[in-house]
C-alpha cells in the first residue's frame, strides 16, 4: 500500500480553531496481513478455506486512517471483539507534540 501525505485545505487554520476538524468522519483500517494468490486459486476457495497471511502471530499490525499509515499495534480481544492496542504512533507533519 502506497503512503500518501494528508494535506488539510489552506483555508482551515487549526492552530486557532482545532475544533473545526473534530466532527469530520474518517475511516480507520488495520491490515492483518497480505497473501498473493492467482485468480484460479482464488476461484477455488470455498467455505472453511484457510488463506495464510504474511504476518506472524505477535507481529505488529499497521493502522491506517483514510489509507495513511498512522500507527502500529498488537491485536487483542476486548469484550469479544477483535481490537488493536496501539504501540507506536507514526509522526506526521499534521501531528504536533
Amino acid at each position: 500500500m502506497e503512503e500518501v501525505e494528508l494535506n488539510l485545505p489552506n483555508f482551515m487554520d487549526t492552530d486557532k480553531n482545532p475544533e473545526a476538524i473534530y466532527d469530520i468522519p474518517v475511516r480507520i483500517s488495520t491490515v492483518l496481513g497480505k497473501s498473493p494468490i492467482q485468480v484460479r486459486n482464488l476461484l477455488r476457495l470455498g467455505s472453511n478455506a484457510v488463506v495464510e497471511l504474511d504476518h506472524k502471530v505477535g507481529e505488529p499490525v499497521e493502522i491506517y486512517v483514510n489509507d495513511q499509515l498512522v500507527a502500529r499495534g498488537e491485536l487483542t480481544v476486548a469484550e469479544d471483539r477483535l481490537s488493536v492496542n496501539l504501540t507506536e504512533i507514526i509522526q506526521t507533519d499534521l501531528r504536533k507534540d
